[in-house]
């Protein structure tokens, strides 16, 4: 399950006034968007995520500075380096995630695949785990 979650190389449009990259649903990414939101002025040390999602899709972006991905599946595990605006990771259902290592004006910008549920919420890395090993058979 882990090798779904991939890095999409999201388009450039390169001009000597600033360059504009953008993404369209069905399109760039495998999903309707839904909620975007974003994560600023982490402070140093700190950690975001620690959980998983059991229905939702996600692409990461890191709008500025640069941050790491941790991926676990439940059976294998991953770390991705996000340092580009151009550059969005894909996250499927059912991988565990941690955000760390946040530089200084660090922005991190989440599209979804739907509306916030707290339902969809894995936040106990063991029931996590279990479920993911049960439905990977």
């Amino acid at each position: 399950m882990i090798e779904s979650c991939k890095t999409i190389d999201l388009p450039r449009i390169n001009d000597p006034r600033g360059n504009l990259t953008f993404v369209e649903a069905g399109r760039h990414i495998p999903f309707d968007i839904r909620r975007v939101y974003y994560l600023y002025d982490v402070p140093g040390g700190a950690e975001r995520g620690g959980h998983a999602h059991k229905a939702l899709h996600q692409l990461i972006i890191a709008m500025s500075g640069s941050f790491d991905i941790h991926l676990d599946d439940g059976r294998a595990k991953k770390t991705v380096h996000m340092n580009r605006s151009y550059y969005g990771l894909y996250i499927c259902p059912m991988i565990w995630r941690e955000l760390d290592n946040f530089s200084s004006g660090a922005v991190c910008m989440v599209l979804a695949s739907n509306y916030y549920d707290e339902f969809d919420y894995y936040r106990d890395y063991g029931e996590f785990v279990a479920d993911a090993q049960r439905i990977g058979k």
